[in-house]
């Protein structure tokens, strides 16, 4: 419709034109009125347009982009909202960064490299020039990696990406030319240890587009030297059955500490390989950072004449937003250049910006300070540790890594009587596996543990393959983010000493809460590996199907009954549910326990207490559907009494004006009769004995409720579950004598039975009769107590 009308107007402004060029006054005049209305038409139609147009920007354009734009202040409330949360959310502790003024130089230079590439690009080129190559000197200097190019990058393995696209250059002359042909006739190997980090492989493959089974791992030392290191004998074999099958050793990437436990490869025996075998020689690692100190290693000292390394110095100097750095020897800048290694962007050199920046303002003291304040963190950490008991250090072999792992061990001494552990020789394998997933729940507890006592610390939890889970501290990765001093190590010395007693008092008493709970009746033991406390337990009702793994309703009502109750007791226990570790069935978790608790009556007191639960929950069912019974029974009761009145009084006085009359001459004298549902006995009994001795009788005395077990006397201010100490028997047997006396009176104690009663008025169906008892029915509930009626007391 629209395309129409814009056809019809030009058409009518090509015949107006036509109109100027008549001489004629009236076809003038009617040619400018109607270049006037197509002029009025063609404006409200453009304004329609317009409207329509806003209509349909403002319905696709999100809330904030709309309008005339947002001022700054409103924009940073919204940044700040996103990265700390709303006020109405729960407030978090995670780790903060302690950004000093070095952090905020290399802050800084984001911004200054947002601003130096607006300039010319005769000065850009200059100005970034001399930044990478500065920054390059100063990092090789510090470093002693002499003669080396830089390459700055955002993601710390692209660095290694690009030194495997440099190696394919160098190795295949032709594959420039010829791209993946010259790979298939000689496929590429690159070796990886097999305590290299998850994921470097695949990442690898994907970025160099090569196939899975290029790569090649290492496995590390199975009989001598460290567990973490790579096996040399073993590498040379690999590389000689590649060769054999007509493949390439490309590259080798050695650690200069495990990204797990921070143990170094034996970097001068590889290198000596990879000369000999011509294979590119890349290093990584966190021990790096220990080139910049006055005193290194001897393996760490041999990554100086690697072929590459590459570097993350923002964790080390507590740098934000600072790239990772790679260094690599090369000579052939077109080679580099095709790899992606150099650029000619400005934008790529101005990467260096934050670093080039950050390093001028610590200076050389300054960086050697912080790497040196973490390798004294690690070491006082480590020598506090070798004096603690039942700690065990997995980098005892080399003083100089900056990584501390230790755990947790389960072989306790044999000297101390309280703490033994089952010979290893005499388990069986499932009884060693399970006491190696106990001593990991365990480890990983300890863990969580210190790293909410001791933030500072940057402590992290992994699971070791060979070891199993532990607890590792490097302050190298941590410590200049977070400000760890030395005082945060010695609180975190002090908190391992506090929990170590619980810990192994745990151990202990998990076979003994198993015994315990497999000799009571109506309790299994449920074996969770990962649970930290000293068991799972799951209380068996009468209705459960111990074949189903389903979750069951009355099971989880009579496991929450029981944690509540459990909590009320306020023991220094705690206690969860939950699904069981294989089903679906709730189950009550345990928590960790202190050396004086007492299992027995822990146990007694879970079984008794549950059964407690399911029984009243009975009673209470049964209860329901006896009361509901019984009022029907007693409505149909009432019902016959009140057909037999109205036989027995005729039928004239139920007329109402005749009846009204003949009771006022002859009224009936009728006695209450009603139904009494005696809650104890469970029976319909009459309401007659109630009228006639004006007195409520007392029925059957209600069996005192069963109780699952004795309740233990403690001593004032004893917690639940605790042992009682020897010395205080006597002194508890008289103190609390009388006590005992008042309890047991207590118990003796019972109460009168609970009715219910339905009433029947035998004046029912006399309208107009003056008596007060005159209603269609009654029934009245009562509890303990006579008639309102009568005035005497029971």
């Amino acid at each position: 419709m629209h395309v129409a009308f814009r056809s019809n107007a030009s058409v009518l402004r090509r015949l107006h034109l036509n109109f100027e060029l008549i001489a004629d006054p009236t076809l003038a005049e009617m040619g400018k009125n109607l270049k006037e209305a197509m002029k009025m038409l063609e404006d409200s139609q453009r304004r329609t347009e317009e409207e329509n147009g806003k209509k349909l920007i403002s319905g696709d354009i999100p809330g904030p982009l709309q309008g005339s734009g947002q001022d700054m202040v409103s924009i940073l409330q919204l940044v700040q909202n996103l990265m700390h949360g709303d006020e109405d959310e729960e407030p978090q502790s995670p780790r903060i960064q302690n950004i000093g003024e070095q952090g905020h130089m290399a802050l800084l230079g984001h911004s200054l490299g947002a601003y130096i590439s607006t300039l010319d690009k005769e000065k850009l080129r200059k100005l970034t020039t001399r930044i990478l190559s500065d920054t390059t000197l100063w990092l090789c200097r510090i470093f002693r990696y002499e003669n080396g190019c830089a390459y700055f990058h955002e993601e710390e393995r692209e660095g290694l990406a690009k030194i495997c696209r440099l190696a394919i250059h160098s190795r295949y002359e032709d594959f420039v030319v010829d791209g993946f042909n010259v790979l298939y006739n000689k496929k590429p190997v690159i070796y990886l240890s097999a305590a290299a980090r998850p994921g470097l492989g695949q990442y690898l493959c994907n970025q160099l587009g090569l196939p899975f089974p290029c790569l090649c791992r290492v496995p590390c030392n199975t009989m001598f030297g460290s567990q973490h290191q790579m096996d040399v004998a073993f590498l040379e074999k690999m590389i000689k059955d590649d060769i054999e099958r007509g493949r390439l050793p490309l590259l080798l990437v050695a650690n200069a500490g495990t990204a797990a436990v921070g143990h170094t490869d034996k970097i001068g025996r590889l290198k000596e390989l990879c000369e000999q075998y011509g294979i590119w020689l890349h290093v990584e690692g966190v021990n790096l950072a220990t080139l910049a100190l006055g005193y290194v290693s001897s393996s760490v000292l041999a990554a100086t004449k690697c072929d590459s390394m590459t570097m993350t110095p923002g964790p080390w100097l507590g740098l934000p937003a600072v790239p990772a750095v790679t260094l690599y020897k090369h000579d052939d800048p077109a080679l580099t250049l095709v790899a992606g290694l150099t650029s000619n962007k400005p934008a790529d050199k101005l990467r260096a910006l934050p670093l080039w920046l950050s390093l001028q303002y610590l200076g050389l003291d300054g960086i050697v300070e912080r790497i040196k304040h973490a390798c004294q963190l690690s070491q006082r950490l480590q020598e506090s540790l070798k004096k603690v008991n039942y700690i065990k250090i997995l980098v005892e072999d080399e003083l100089s890594s900056p990584v501390v792992v230790f755990r947790f061990f389960q072989e306790l001494p044999d000297s101390d009587p309280v703490f033994k552990a089952v010979p290893v020789p005499t388990m069986t394998a499932s009884a060693v596996g399970r006491e190696r997933h106990s001593c990991d729940a365990l480890n990983r507890w300890l863990g969580e543990q210190l790293k909410q006592l001791v933030p500072a610390s940057g402590l992290t939890v992994m699971d070791l393959e060979a070891e199993g889970t532990c607890v590792r501290f490097s302050p190298l990765m941590t410590a200049a983010v977070l400000g760890t001093r030395g005082e945060d190590v010695d609180q975190l010395v002090a908190c391992i000493e506090s929990k170590l007693p619980v810990l192994s008092s745990t151990l202990q008493l998990r076979e003994e809460f198993k015994q315990e709970v497999e000799a009571t009746a109506g309790l299994l033991y449920v074996d969770d590996p990962n649970w930290p406390g000293i068991g799972v337990v799951r209380y068996e009702h009468a209705n459960d199907d111990k074949s189903s793994l389903k979750s069951d309703p009355e099971g989880e009502k009579i496991h929450a009954g029981l944690l509540k109750k459990l909590n009320e007791l306020e023991s220094d226990l705690t206690f969860k549910i939950g699904p069981e570790y294989k089903s679906m069935k709730s189950c009550l978790y345990v928590g960790m326990a202190s050396e004086d608790m007492d299992v027995a009556e822990l146990v007694e007191t879970i079984a008794a207490t549950a059964r407690e639960i399911e029984e009243n929950s009975r009673l209470l069912e049964n209860m329901t559907e006896v009361v509901r019974k019984g009022i029907q029974e007693a409505q149909v009761e009432l019902q016959k009494a009140n057909e037999e009145r109205l036989l027995e009084e005729g039928v004239l006085r139920q007329i109402p004006v005749v009846g009204s009359v003949l009771n006022w001459f002859s009224p009936v004298q009728a006695l209450q009769k009603g139904r009494t549902f005696n809650l104890t006995a469970g029976s319909l009994e009459s309401t007659e004995p109630i009228y006639v001795y004006k007195a409520q009788g007392a029925g059957v005395t209600p069996p005192p409720t069963p109780s699952g077990s004795r309740t233990k006397q403690r001593l004032p201010g004893q917690k639940p579950f605790k042992r009682s100490l020897r010395g205080s028997d006597a002194l508890s047997e008289t103190s609390s004598a009388s006590h005992i006396e008042d309890l047991e009176k207590v118990e003796r104690l019972s109460g009168g039975p609970e009715q219910i009663t339905l009433e029947a008025s035998s004046t029912e169906g006399h309208p107009g009769a003056p008596s007060p008892q005159h209603a269609s029915r009654s029934e009245a509930f009562q509890k303990g107590a006579p008639h309102p009626e009568d005035d005497h007391p029971q």
